[in-house]
């Protein structure tokens, strides 16, 4: 359990299976779609920013995805004070990897348009640049549209969480992820009559960068934040739910932009009803959150072979962790989501 892995090396063997399974603290599996032992329809491919003002309580997420038989561009505006959250998305039939996400995390550029959707991601090294337009978004306002220019940037040293796990019913079906959390944000998010100036120390971005080829049917759970305690850049991203997670957990904080590993996370929650309180325990005593629920971002897509349930629930952490060294951080309201996804596809 918990193996760490430190020397750079290529993903996949000759007969498609992980070469080394476990976790690192930096992106050092080199991914090569060509590798993977399956037909293009069951390769999974995404790349998924939250960037969040804590001062304007307004989160933006924007996710890329190309799974194959389906690709999916979404850019949503969540505002924490109203408790709203708003969409637009758009859905190619059968991309098969045209979409053009990249290798690697750390160079390369995506673009996306589709009608009055246009989302354009430029990466190289420790500063990502994303453009955003959202012409037809409806804003609880009554007005419509978003623009977003903002930059991202990373220290050298920072760390992030990489996993690289496989599925016990099939070890040629992967799951290869790298999270990062509180990226620098700068520059602006314009919707109807409001504009959003980015640039304090606590405007702040997370990253989800996966590749794989999955099984048919998985649910999983995630939770994420960026925030600053006393000054400090902290985050987190707990998750669990699919392939097989013996060689390691995806669990970790953030602190100062180091890791601190943690063991196994539990999710509880009402299911019936999403907007209740959740907790959070971990297995090794470090991780226990209470989370307020403000708003849930929940969406259904039910396309007879291709079914999606999903609970992105945005709202307020508070209670404790404990760092490597047994440093012990209280957590107060502290904005951030967690999520709860079951996906056949």
């Amino acid at each position: 359990m918990q193996h760490e892995v430190t020397q750079r090396q290529q993903l996949l063997d000759r007969a498609g299976h992980i070469l080394q399974e476990g976790w690192a603290r930096h992106p050092i599996w080199e991914y090569d779609r060509r590798a993977i032992a399956s037909g293009p329809l069951r390769i999974k491919e995404w790349d998924y920013y939250y960037i969040i003002s804590h001062e304007h309580q307004v989160c933006l997420t924007v996710t890329v995805s190309d799974l194959g038989y389906l690709g999916l561009t979404a850019v949503c505006l969540v505002d924490l004070k109203a408790g709203t959250a708003v969409q637009q998305d758009a859905m190619r039939i059968l991309p098969l990897g045209r979409t053009g996400l990249s290798k690697s995390s750390a160079d390369g550029i995506v673009s996306f348009s589709h009608k009055g959707l246009e989302v354009h991601i430029q990466t190289q090294g420790n500063r990502r640049e994303l453009s955003i337009r959202a012409e037809r978004l409806s804003l609880p306002s009554g007005e419509t549209g978003l623009e977003a220019d903002v930059i991202l940037t990373t220290g050298e040293q920072d760390e992030s969480m990489n996993i690289a796990t496989s599925w016990a019913e099939n070890r040629k079906a992967f799951y290869l992820n790298e999270k990062s959390t509180c990226m620098q944000a700068e520059g602006t998010i314009s919707y109807g009559t409001q504009q959003l100036l980015l640039g304090s120390p606590s405007d702040l971005a997370g990253l989800d960068w996966g590749r794989g080829r999955w099984t048919y049917r998985n649910r999983w759970y995630w939770g994420s934040t960026s925030a600053l305690i006393d000054g400090v850049p902290f985050g987190f991203s707990i998750g669990y739910g699919f392939s097989d997670r013996t060689p390691a957990s995806e669990n970790v904080l953030f602190y100062d932009h180091t890791i601190h590993k943690l063991e196994e996370i539990t999710f509880c929650m009402d299911t019936s009803d999403y907007m209740k309180p959740w907790q959070f325990t971990s297995s090794d005593g470090r991780f226990a959150l209470q989370f307020t629920p403000i708003v849930d971002r929940s969406s259904v897509t039910d396309l007879l072979i291709i079914t999606s349930r999903q609970h992105q629930v945005f709202g307020r952490f508070s209670g404790t962790v404990v760092l490597d060294d047994r440093r012990v951080l209280k957590i107060e309201d502290i904005l951030g989501f967690a999520e709860d996804v079951y996906n056949r596809w």
